[in-house]
């Protein structure tokens, strides 16, 4: 149970840890334009750290359904100063591109991120090239279609099935190209192609989508479907419902977990962990 992510390895064996979201976009579901400018990237950042967060996730372009792409020099524009203050300010914090596109990535790590989270799992052989090149940490994220596309009635006939068998796929490819295996850990991708039916599925049965015993990542916050559940389509009403989960996950033996709110998300990991355990961590 441990990630290596360039010079860094996370230790995973007992206790997990929080993956804190910076979107520094105009339009991410949730908090598009609250953190567009790099200063208040940054700020967002410095307290997601101080609530606990272990890995910082920057991102220059949405992939809420049906958001339009970004192209690669706006996306640079966006994520390069706030990874480059970061990792001079911060730099006991593992930051994290979240991207898409090979170039960026590649800049990314160059700037100071240590690892590269594709929502559309690596399957750009551009993208497997830099993952290999650049030794940073890897997140492969299982999406159905893509994410103007992905909500557009996603099927699947064996949902466990067809996500793992993506995994080795795409693990085969990583590794094949140099990629040590325990760079990777797997998302699989609540949300992205998935109906509240299939998240619930996934949320139920997440050992199921271990493969060659590498990590989950876990991605729930403020997504729609907790509003489905909950009734309310408040962002702020998510909170507690991406809280449930990170609790029940953990106890599933999910370690990684990304989030918005990190201080109440980290003190139900360390609580579900104390339980397990039986003592404190």
């Amino acid at each position: 149970m441990k990630w290596r992510c360039l010079d860094r390895t996370l230790d995973l064996t007992r206790c997990g840890e929080i993956m804190g979201i910076v979107n520094v976009t105009p339009d991410s579901f949730s908090d598009g334009g609250l953190f567009a400018t790099v200063d208040a990237a940054v700020e967002q950042a410095k307290r997601l750290i101080g609530e606990g967060a272990v890995l910082i996730d920057i991102g220059g372009e949405s992939t809420r359904p049906g958001a339009a792409e970004v192209n690669e020099a706006e996306e640079l524009r966006r994520v390069l100063p706030v990874i480059s203050r970061l990792a001079a300010e911060c730099p006991d914090t593992i930051l994290s591109i979240d991207t898409c596109k090979a170039a960026v990535a590649a800049a990314a790590v160059a700037a100071g991120a240590k690892v590269i989270n594709d929502v559309r799992g690596f399957r750009d052989q551009a993208m497997v090239e830099v993952a290999a090149a650049s030794g940073a940490g890897l997140v492969l994220m299982h999406m159905l279609g893509t994410p103007r596309t992905m909500q557009a009635d996603p099927v699947y006939a064996d949902l466990p099935g067809e996500i793992t068998a993506f995994f080795r796929q795409r693990l085969e490819a990583l590794l094949a190209a140099g990629v040590a295996e325990e760079a990777v850990v797997f998302d699989p991708g609540i949300g992205f192609g998935k109906t509240l039916d299939h998240n619930l599925a996934i949320l139920r049965d997440l050992d199921r989508y271990t493969v060659a015993g590498r990590p989950i990542l876990l991605g729930v916050s403020r997504k729609s479907f907790l509003a489905k559940v909950t009734g309310s389509d408040r962002i702020e009403d998510r909170v507690w419902g991406t809280v449930a989960i990170t609790a029940h996950a953990r106890e599933q033996g999910i370690r990684l977990h990304r989030v918005h709110e990190v201080k109440a998300n980290l003190e139900a990991l360390r609580m579900t962990e104390a339980i397990i355990d039986g003592v404190a961590s």
